[in-house]
């Protein structure tokens, strides 16, 4: 069951923030907890103290927590990878490596007696998977979550995070990603302009972002990588990460009639398995507004890629049917335009397909 997750940081935050924000989050759904070890630079019996604290707070409402380590971490605080009991003994429920061994090692980590799943960065691409189940990794143990990326213009390309998680789905894998909102008041690093793994998502809302990594099909938890984030944020990112079916942001046009807002907003919207390749066809809804009258009104002379249509009383039987421009095509009078898809959530119509179902939302 793909879940959706926070973040805290406990050297950045107090334990009665922190806690406040994780009953926030439980209350709403959230079941996974990321938490970094990598930038923490106190002593260790201070910082370990700190973080058992909240990981087992967090265990009693219900979280799985996943905490970001590497090999020099592991090697500062002593830990060889055939004996995961610090671990065990914090109360994690996997271990992320930030940076990997050989293979060898993180297969044998896999094999632990606590059955703390291994995490491993799926940002890091190359054949670093296949290396690790060529050792005979226990798959039940292993896990697969991207990075989040602080800096602009640094995060995955749409082609690259697509391959490299397909590489663990490949194995049946969990896999995650993140999300970023600017209500986050909380990040492990001084800079951070949105921790996103998706470059694509840092100029998306966050609902946006979520539906971005859902559509995909490949990306089973996600998570918010700012910490202490509104409560508003909280409940949307709940509420998207929930919806059963793909829903595409839309700016809608001016003077819309009722009926045009009910077909496009209230209608459940099928993608037509008889497809073409200018238009992503919604027929249901002429047969059910045939003998409702929909007038022309003014439209543009060309129709472009996201723009969201309706045929009016001049097109015969397709009066009704609502239509997704995909490529250009021009006007003749036969459509009204209801809107366009926020450009920001342009990229969700290559995720859809014939015969998939989704909604239309209101943007503005």
């Amino acid at each position: 069951m793909p879940k959706l997750g926070v973040s805290i940081y406990p050297s950045k935050s107090t334990f009665a923030d922190m806690q406040a924000y994780l009953d926030k989050a439980a209350a709403l759904g959230y079941r996974r907890i990321f938490t970094s070890m990598l930038e923490v630079r106190d002593s260790i019996e201070a910082t370990v103290a700190d973080f058992k604290a909240i990981i087992q707070y967090g265990n009693t409402l219900g979280f799985e927590t996943s905490i970001d380590v590497n090999p020099a971490v592991l090697h500062e605080i002593g830990i060889e990878a055939n004996d995961l009991a610090f671990f065990a003994d914090l109360g994690v429920a996997a271990v992320r490596l930030d940076e990997g061994f050989t293979g060898h090692e993180e297969a044998l980590m896999t094999q632990n007696p606590y059955n703390i799943k291994i995490e491993i960065n799926i940002s890091r691409g190359q054949h670093y998977i296949d290396m690790i189940m060529d050792f005979g990794a226990n798959r039940h143990n292993l896990t697969g979550c991207h990075n989040f990326y602080p800096q602009p213009y640094s995060g995955l390309g749409d082609d690259y995070l697509l391959a490299t998680s397909a590489q663990y789905k490949k194995y049946q894998l969990t896999t995650a990603a993140f999300v970023d909102t600017t209500s986050g008041s909380v990040g492990p690093w001084p800079f951070a302009a949105l921790m996103v793994t998706a470059e694509r998502e840092r100029t998306m809302d966050l609902a946006t972002q979520i539906r971005f990594l859902k559509a995909t099909n490949l990306i089973d938890d996600i998570i918010i990588s700012s910490s202490l984030v509104s409560e508003a944020d909280l409940a949307l990112a709940s509420s998207v990460f929930k919806e059963p079916t793909l829903a595409l942001p839309v700016i809608v046009a001016d003077k819309l009639s009722d009926v045009e807002a009910t077909i496009a907003f209230e209608e459940l919207h099928q993608y037509r398995g008889d497809f073409s390749d200018y238009m992503i066809r919604s027929s249901q809804p002429r047969v059910k507004y045939r003998q409702t009258s929909i007038p022309a009104t003014t439209a543009p002379t060309t129709f472009k890629r996201g723009d969201i249509i309706i045929g009016n009383d001049n097109f015969g039987q397709y009066k009704g049917e609502l239509q997704v421009v995909l490529q250009p095509f021009p006007n003749d009078t036969h459509y009204n335009l209801v809107g366009h898809i926020d450009p920001s959530a342009e990229v969700l119509l290559k995720f859809l397909h014939p015969w998939h179902n989704f909604k239309l939302q209101r943007q503005n």
